[in-house]
């Protein structure tokens, strides 16, 4: 092992070739390892997941942040064998930088997504100079732990290797469920930022003190505390930076947001072109509903399933409670199950004012249990059967949703219908997405289910669609009307219904293919069609 030459690191000349470092030097290096392992890896899964929220297309935006920043990380590794006699020096400012990027990261993607609307290209030199700073990491700390003890160095790769993989395992288990829930994305780089800097930087400076001058150890230990002066001022402002960019997105005013660990929430409130107030749910960017026109959603969904027996309700998705506030207005339905994924939105259905009010405080009404689950996974374990199903699932544009719009899901829903069940699915646009709306009728009916295609008219959305099913593909197609003992409703009845089932010549059944886990067409027609609106 060749001695080290540098200004910053070389010995006195009546010193030993190598200071004796104290008992236990090596391990502390080796947390140093797993700390600077678990930053780096959480700072891939925020930009992931950053573009998932705001992209969608969760396969895309992993696949490209992983491959640049793996490519970058062999490149850092290159770059980084220069610097291998100045190793310690080099590795803290490595980390600071690191530390400062990574941190800063999320928040300066956000910003260039809300203001500039470059978020595709920003991610792109985001991933590769994080990548870049963490494949410096490898060689410099291959040189530091040889410095502390002399041994082979396929024994130094094996200990360095452990404690990064052991690392990396640790903080991607600390991202979704401590980091996200505890700070938010971008509070949570911040976090992951400054323990950045102060492990590999201020730590290793610390284990090396004898071997590095002075004005090298002040100059880096005072880039330390400018990093964590620089995360901490951010972190102090980023509820106000973060409202302000988020703003920038929307039309109306917000007046609630948040993000949970399934998806960014928001909603936002003014005086529609009616005069009345306009109150919309945005999830993922996505709208979900306006409260000038939802009833006419709402009432389309849920009445035509509920026309036959109803005593037993399951609604899936609709956290929001407005399809089980359409449910519950009859008086012979006896329990109602709402599987909602995220419990950020059916808290908020239960407290928010605005929302509370839209609903009719329907998650208060003691006939309905509500079940935070993945509806997919709650389906596979089920033994209860239902009259009714309303499934009212966001429209499937990441690979999450569109298994919930798959024939394996259908055919898991059979096992909780009674013989005479009806079910409905929300089925996106007719017009905007035809293939897409098609693509969900053929998978119901290949899942095994009598069908009939419908569709209204919802300012808000434009033309929308539904498909009513009942199990049992060789019996008749369940038509769309409305019970006897149906309530008053403000846009609904049997006229509407029937014209309902009439399609225009161009938007008429066309020749897409079923959709299942193994083969998700319904995501790929959902992110062609919809990708110019």
């Amino acid at each position: 092992m060749s001695t080290t030459t540098a200004p910053d690191t070389a010995p006195p000349a009546t010193a030993p070739a190598r200071p004796r470092h104290p008992r236990g030097t090596r391990v502390l290096l080796l947390l140093a390892v797993f700390v600077c392992a678990a930053c780096g890896l959480v700072y891939e899964l925020a930009l992931t997941a950053l573009g998932s929220y705001l992209i969608g297309n969760s396969v895309m935006q992993t696949s490209v942040v992983i491959s640049v920043m793996v490519f970058a990380m062999g490149v850092g590794s290159l770059a980084a064998k220069p610097l291998q006699r100045r190793a310690v020096g080099a590795f803290a400012l490595v980390e600071l930088v690191l530390g400062l990027v990574g941190g800063l990261s999320v928040l300066l993607l956000y910003v260039a997504f809300s203001w500039l609307r470059i978020y595709t290209p920003a991610m792109v030199v985001a991933s590769f100079v994080v990548g870049l700073l963490i494949g410096a990491e490898i060689p410099l700390l291959m040189t530091m732990l040889q410095r502390i003890r002399r041994q082979e160095a396929g024994s130094a790769v094996a200990d360095m290797f452990a404690a990064d993989y052991v690392g990396a395992l640790i903080g991607g288990l600390c991202f979704p469920l401590l980091l996200l829930p505890a700070f938010g994305q971008l509070k949570g780089a911040l976090v992951v930022g400054a323990v950045n800097a102060v492990a590999g930087g201020g730590v290793v400076l610390w284990i090396f003190r004898r071997e590095t001058r002075r004005v090298v150890r002040t100059c880096l230990l005072g880039g330390v505390a400018a990093v964590l002066a620089v995360l901490g001022t951010v972190y102090v402002l980023a509820d106000e930076i973060e409202v302000t960019a988020r703003q920038q997105l929307y039309r109306d005013p917000i007046v609630h947001a948040e993000t949970t660990p399934y998806q960014d929430i928001v909603v936002t409130r003014s005086t529609a072109f009616t005069g009345a107030p306009d109150t919309r749910l945005f999830l993922n960017g996505d709208l979900q509903f306006s409260s000038v026109d939802e009833y006419r959603y709402h009432e389309s969904l849920v009445h035509p399933a509920l026309a036959g027996k109803r005593a037993s309700v399951l609604v899936l998705g609709g956290g929001d409670a407005l399809a089980l506030r359409e449910a519950l207005r009859y008086d012979d339905v006896e329990e109602v199950t709402l599987v909602d994924l995220d419990p950020a939105m059916t808290r908020l259905a239960r407290t928010f004012g605005p929302l509370v009010d839209l609903n009719g405080g329907a998650l208060a009404d003691p006939r309905v249990t509500v079940v935070h689950a993945d509806a997919f996974t709650w389906l596979r374990d089920a033994r209860h059967r239902y009259d009714a199903v309303v499934v009212d699932f966001p429209d499937p544009d990441t690979a999450a949703l569109a298994k919930l719009y798959s024939v394996e899901f259908y055919h898991l829903l059979a096992h909780v219908l009674k013989p005479d069940s009806r079910v409905v699915v929300q089925a996106g646009s007719p017009f905007f997405a035809p293939k897409s709306y098609w693509s969900i009728a053929e998978t119901v009916r290949e899942a095994g289910y009598a069908t009939t295609a419908y569709q209204v008219d919802v300012p808000s959305f434009g033309n929308w669609g539904f498909v009513l099913a009942s199990p049992g593909s060789g019996g008749p197609p369940p038509v769309p009307r409305l019970a006897a003992d149906a309530p008053r409703l403000r846009f609904l009845d049997d006229a509407v219904l029937k014209a309902a089932t009439v399609f225009p010549v161009d938007r008429r059944p066309q020749d897409v293919r079923a959709s299942t886990l193994m083969d998700p067409a319904v995501l790929e027609y959902t992110r062609h069609e919809w990708r110019n609106y």
